[in-house]
């Protein structure tokens, strides 16, 4: 029989490699107990062939994308000759185990047939909790991996079918909810026996040597479509520089260097020049700066590209010993997301030189992480949250509002699901006007979050940004508007956090914590921008008639009717005035 696959049958095989790795992510979603996992949805799935690769991942957290690469390298390398039918691996630490951070929890499964590896069924998880020095482990003040919580190197969490109840009990042991965190862990075992069992059914149905010839012919189809999109590329190096604002009360900026080169049809991404490990929690371990680098270059590329590790070939990513994307044990990481974040943005400013057409301008800088942990009677709570925000402009589109970071398809969590489950009222969750980027395109607006607490006493730690650095503008259009994060605004006792809280924050009863996320960066010339676009945006309230006048020239009154109207005659001379040099 020939082994040879057709393009049809390929494009049933991904279909099907696809629709498995959605399912597990669909059950996680479904039978997890936590708000970070169930509702913000930030965990992952994927599945594998028999060497580990990824074939597919589930529509959950794209910078997750590269993250399986490692783990898996490190698992199939390190555990040869000792995997066995029934076995579930569980790890979570970076440098033991090629993780991300310790919050993140991997729970994989070998799938066995007849007698023989054929694939894995793969999750990994952000747990509400993994000990450490601060409820939730996002500890930006810590200096070392060991004040993070729990490190677990590759364990056996079910060893050839046999539950290891020990790994169990250090866990529970160990974290501050175990409810939540034993029923996430759960949750992601269930996806995997899912996930074996859907591909159990996919591989009976072909010849075993054609169907590892498929998998094969995945990557290798992924790896042929990636070259050429990178083909099509403008040959070059484009660099581009943007900073994380800095750490606690007296920020330094920290830097953020790439050169992307485009050879052909390859492209290196190189972090030379990039700040040094810091001794804070927001280091980058390579695995999720490979993971972040290739996240960026995807989003540029054909959504008809298989999310199979096959993709990856072409890209190179360099990045230096010793720097916080590449950071050295015991450099301490728990909060390396907003690093992740950085480090698309600063990717996407690069392929903004070479593609001008189909990069917007800068968005919110991905989530914010607000964790407010405490205890309420004899039960402690934790409340961690991935807030999300808003887009910059792009070259034929206004940035899209409250949606996620090109990097984590992630959801806020709904407001009732906080005032139910946790000793927290909010007191206001909507957007800020004004906010957004002037732009021909602008860019989408802030989000603002208020929380006060119920409870008698809270600890809480904030990582945000960009509020030195606020959103880039691209092609003559503006900065977005930068972060804010207070306590009790608006009284004697208003207090300015810094954007990275080193040091945690007390709240008692009635406390009110006022965070605004940053907005979108705007595309073009402001004053290109069609004057009834601009009376739409006052409508709707996203612009006021003062900001409309201030940043695009447009002069608004109230029509007959006592809608927006625009007044045509005015708006021509605040135009010519500003087009002329005057102030208007």
């Amino acid at each position: 029989m020939s082994t040879a696959i057709s393009a049809f049958e390929l494009e049933i095989l991904k279909s099907a490699f696809e629709t498995i790795a959605d399912e597990l992510a669909i059950i996680i979603m479904r039978t997890s107990c936590s708000s970070i996992v169930r509702d913000a949805i930030d965990y992952s799935t994927a599945i594998c062939d028999a060497e580990g690769r990824t074939l597919a991942q589930g529509a959950t957290t794209p910078l997750h994308l590269g993250s399986f690469h490692d783990a898996m390298r490190n698992l199939v390398a390190t555990q040869a000759g000792r995997i066995a039918p029934g076995d579930i691996f569980i790890f979570n630490d970076p440098y033991l185990a090629a993780g991300q951070h310790l919050p993140d929890i991997y729970i994989v499964r070998p799938i066995f047939i007849a007698g023989r590896v054929e694939g894995w069924a793969t999750t990994v998880a952000h747990q509400n909790d993994i000990g450490g020095i601060v409820p939730g482990s996002n500890s930006i003040g810590s200096t070392e991996i060991f004040q993070e919580g729990l490190r677990l190197p590759l364990l056996k969490l079910v060893d050839a079918g046999r539950e290891n109840t020990a790994i169990w009990e250090i866990l529970a042991a160990n974290v501050r909810v175990p409810e939540k965190v034993i029923g996430d862990v759960k949750a992601q075992v269930a996806a995997c026996l899912v996930g074996e069992r859907e591909f159990a059914k996919l591989f009976a149905r072909w010849e075993p040597v054609r169907f590892r010839q498929a998998c094969a012919d995945i990557h290798a189809y992924a790896e042929r479509l990636t070259r050429a999109e990178i083909g099509d590329i403008p040959d070059g190096t484009y660099r581009f520089e943007n900073h994380i604002d800095g750490l606690g009360e007296s920020p330094e900026p920290i830097p953020f260097r790439v050169a992307l080169t485009v050879r052909g049809d390859e492209i290196t991404v190189d972090w030379t020049g990039t700040s040094g490990e810091v001794r804070a929690g927001i280091n980058s371990p390579v695995p999720f700066t490979r993971a972040a680098s290739y996240a960026a270059i995807r989003s540029v590329l054909s959504p008809d590209i298989p999310n199979a590790q096959g993709f990856t070939r072409p890209i190179r990513v360099i990045a230096p010993e010793g720097t916080i994307v590449n950071p050295r044990p015991p450099a301490a990481c728990g909060a390396r997301g907003i690093t992740g974040f950085r480090m698309m943005d600063c990717v996407m400013g690069a392929l903004a030189q070479a593609l001008p057409a189909r990069v917007p301008a800068d968005g919110s800088g991905g989530s914010t992480l607000p964790t407010i942990g405490g205890r309420q009677g004899d039960r402690a709570f934790i409340f961690v949250e991935t807030i999300m925000g808003a887009w910059g402009g792009g070259p034929d589109q206004d940035g899209q509002d409250a949606v996620a970071h090109l990097g984590a398809n992630q959801s806020n969590v709904p407001v009732e699901t906080i005032e139910a489950d946790y000793p927290l009222r909010v007191e206001r969750y909507g957007f800020v006007a004004d906010s957004g980027g002037a732009g021909r395109q602008r860019g989408g607006l802030a989000i603002e979050r208020v929380f006060r607490l119920l409870a008698d006493e809270a600890t809480l730690t904030v990582r945000s940004d960009k509020r030195r650095f606020p959103p880039y503008g691209l092609a003559g259009g503006r900065p977005g508007s930068g972060s804010l994060n207070a306590i009790n605004p608006g009284t004697p006792a208003e207090r300015m956090l810094p954007v990275l809280i080193t040091e945690p924050v007390t709240m008692r009863r009635g406390d009110v914590f006022r965070h605004v996320l940053a907005s979108g960066g705007g595309w073009g010339d402001p004053l290109e921008r069609d004057p009834e676009r601009v009376r739409g945006d006052v409508a709707s309230g996203r612009v006021t008639p003062e900001g409309a006048r201030r940043d695009y020239a447009v002069a608004i009154v109230a029509g007959p009717d006592g809608t927006p109207a625009i007044d045509a005659a005015t708006t021509a001379r605040l135009r010519a005035d500003r087009r002329g040099g005057a102030t208007g």
